[in-house]
């Protein structure tokens, strides 16, 4: 392990899917040769290096190229691949060292695969040409430094960020005036909403689900699906969508990454505003090594969650297809992301959740929270980042109905951490268990409700529907029957 590559290994290189020209065949022998042994290259045909602190994101096992999942943690080593750290925490840790923070925050595409094996520095000769060599080679000695990158993005940025991606680091505002949902319409009123997870049901029949989604209908102001989560198949999220929608209720449609392309998801996004859905959630995903064998495709994700957000805002406010392409009638939603405000330092996480909101988050829902006092820490980064007037965050929080439950969270979940005391108290509590799983979610609850950036509450039930009226009511949050759609 250098200090260059940080990883615990030199992952497989990519091989092209074309017939290659002999001279960029031997030029991609000669990169691979340098960039291999340095930096763990694995020829993706496109290189990010500049951008994360040049070390090199493909070898996440994922494949996240705009920052890690929600599983990372100091302490803990990748949960695909529990041999080795995360990579992205190499990258922040380093990009922190050096000053380059600032550069995480541009938005970058997705793979092309056109030129996957393929190498890289081709590219940028030929853009070196067309910005003129003597032109560049001299701008690299300008005085001002703002000149200076200029110069050098004249080339690089150009490089990395093709003519149908067009990524950046800048904040991108809602094209749209009107609330395109009844959440988006409650949250910009500055009421503090409930919104609630009902289980998707394990089989073909939606009668549990309809009995489910009756219990809540009072007491929340959306409905959120899981899209298989754990990696363990359901009912489909945009199924469960439809049956609320037709209940009159206001779904949130969870897509996930691990089960998305590019061309899926867009076609997928088009069609979901005739079932009445107006709220989107993209997440990365569990990995297959969390789920059931026998495990499904470990390899790269086709978009990572960022990318998706990225592309549907682009869709919902340029009226564009990825491939550039006009749309007559975009859609409307309203676009949230998932964001784990302790999974690392919190100066870099808020780094990492302001590119999604640039990306076009404009709703968070964090993962479980058990600690509410350290949310502080993370709310006042994303303060100073000027990102709390821009976004919603819906907190996230779990009813425990049992110590083993509780023991399950902390230790197979990524991205969840239960303190001890929690820990302890319900185990202390036995056969009460229940009503101390309760007591501890209303005690959150009433931590979280005073902090300035908290819009809401997620709740995440874990199959657990019937106490969600009775969380809602004890909280003294339940007033009406918001979720009633017009």
């Amino acid at each position: 392990m250098s200090g260059i590559k940080p990883a615990r290994r030199w992952q497989p290189a990519f091989y092209p899917f074309k017939k290659e020209k002999f001279g960029r065949r031997m030029l991609a022998r000669t990169e691979i040769l340098v960039k291999g042994p340095l930096f763990g290259c694995r020829m993706c045909g496109n290189c990010l290096l500049q951008e994360t602190a040049f070390i090199c994101p493909m070898e996440c096992p994922k494949g996240m190229r705009n920052g890690p999942c929600g599983g990372i943690t100091p302490e803990k080593n990748c949960y695909v691949d529990e041999t080795r750290k995360c990579i992205w925490y190499f990258i922040y840790k380093r990009s922190q060292k050096t000053g380059r923070e600032e550069k995480l925050l541009e938005v970058l595409p997705p793979m092309d695969w056109n030129k996957t094996g393929t190498e890289t520095w081709g590219d940028v000769v030929q853009q070196v040409r067309k910005v003129g060599t003597v032109r560049f080679i001299k701008g690299n000695f300008l005085k001002d430094r703002a000149a200076r990158s200029a110069n050098w993005n004249s080339v690089f940025k150009t490089v990395r960020q093709p003519s149908w991606w067009q990524g950046d680091s800048e904040y991108h505002k809602p094209e749209y005036i009107d609330p395109a949902s009844d959440l988006e319409r409650h949250l910009r009123q500055g009421e503090f909403v409930f919104a609630t997870e009902v289980t998707p049901p394990l089989s073909a029949v939606s009668d549990k689900l309809r009995c489910n989604l009756e219990l809540v209908k009072p007491y929340v102001t959306a409905v959120n699906f899981t899209d298989a989560s754990s990696s363990i198949p359901r009912m489909s999220s945009v199924a469960c969508c439809k049956v609320a929608s037709d209940m009159k209720m206001e779904p949130v449609y969870q897509i996930a990454a691990r089960d998305t392309t590019r061309t899926g998801l867009q076609s997928s996004i088009i069609g979901t505003g005739q079932f009445g859905i107006r709220n989107i959630l993209c997440i990365t995903g569990d990995n297959p090594r969390v789920g059931c064998e026998p495990l499904g495709d470990m390899n790269l994700l086709d978009l990572d969650s960022i990318q998706m957000l990225w592309m549907l805002r682009r869709m919902r406010d340029e009226g564009i297809y990825l491939d550039g392409r006009k749309m007559k009638n975009p859609p409307e939603f309203f676009l949230g992301a998932a964001t784990s405000p302790f999974a690392s330092d919190p100066e870099l996480q808020a780094i990492h959740d302001q590119k999604k909101v640039n990306a076009g988050a404009q709703f968070f829902q964090t993962n479980l929270i058990f600690e509410p006092d350290r949310l502080d820490l993370w709310l006042e980064q994303l303060y100073k980042r000027n990102v709390l007037d821009k976004v919603f965050i819906l907190v996230g929080i779990v009813p425990l109905k049992s110590y083993k439950a509780a023991l399950y969270l902390h230790e197979k979940i990524p991205g969840v951490y239960l303190p001890h005391n929690i820990l302890e108290r319900m185990e202390k509590a036995g056969e009460h268990a229940q009503e101390e799983g309760v007591q501890i979610a209303l005690e959150l609850i009433n931590s979280v409700k005073g902090k300035q950036g908290i819009n809401g509450i997620h709740l995440m039930t874990l199959g657990w529907e019937e106490i969600v009226g009775r969380i809602v009511t004890e909280s003294g949050s339940f007033k009406s029957k918001p979720m009633d759609v017009k």
